[in-house]
């Protein structure tokens, strides 16, 4: 099993980092980390019945040929005896190149169930998808929609694949422009890419709060904490 992105103490301090930053605004933050997005259960399949299918034309390709036995040296052959011989050897081919698919597709979906494996063979846009599908799901899970203003972002970091995605609510979209989250974002992914997921969880964490401020600063009196100050961390799919 993979190990966690964050152990116990770097949870507490990403923890301490967002109630810190709403402070400063009536926006909800929360973070979500997972382990990985999906499965990915059709890249094995896939790469399977590729390798499988191509298997043939790599070997034609590469020289290999079916002969039948030279029939100018069977003297006193028969015509139906030359069409028998012509039509097992065909078959003889077909069920040779249908058995080599066969151990092909069997073994290639084994390796590539590797799960770090099917990870790496997996396209990179599939993957994309599948991390911006789970984060908004997970959006929707944790009740971020449900926030008195509309003002909630979710931090979602997909270990495996190593990606991330912010979702905010639509509060928050009708106030902001496009590419507002983009540093904040990059500052995530720097962090993650060089081993440093705590800094790249903090910084992020601190310029959303910086953009929440702006436009729903906190109120003295009346800034309720709606959603539990905490780093969530998912299983693998």
């Amino acid at each position: 099993m993979t190990a966690p992105l964050l152990n116990a103490p770097e949870r507490a301090a990403v923890e301490a980092a967002i109630r810190d930053a709403e402070t400063r605004t009536s926006g909800e933050i929360y973070c979500v980390v997972a382990q990985d997005s999906s499965d990915y259960h059709a890249t094995p399949l896939a790469w399977g019945a590729a390798v499988a299918l191509l298997a043939p034309a790599v070997l034609l390709l590469a020289g290999i040929e079916v002969t039948a036995p030279d029939m100018l040296s069977l003297g006193g052959w028969t015509a139906q005896q030359v069409e028998d011989v012509g039509e097992a050897t065909a078959r003889a081919a077909l069920f040779g190149a249908l058995l080599l698919q066969a151990l092909l597709f069997i073994m290639t979906l084994g390796i590539v169930s590797i799960r770090p494996i099917r990870h790496a063979l997996t396209p990179r846009g599939m993957k994309r998808d599948r991390v911006l599908k789970r984060a908004e799901a997970q959006f929707l899970a944790k009740n971020l929609h449900a926030t008195r203003e509309r003002t909630g972002v979710l931090i979602y970091v997909s270990v495996a694949e190593r990606m991330a995605e912010l979702v905010a609510d639509e509060g928050i979209h009708a106030c902001v422009a496009e590419g507002t989250w983009d540093a904040a974002m990059a500052v995530l992914t720097d962090g993650l890419r060089k081993g440093q997921a705590v800094e790249g969880l903090t910084a992020a964490i601190g310029q959303c709060a910086d953009v929440l401020a702006l436009h729903f600063p906190g109120r003295v009196g009346d800034n309720p904490n709606e959603l539990p100050d905490l780093v969530v961390m998912l299983p693998p799919a």
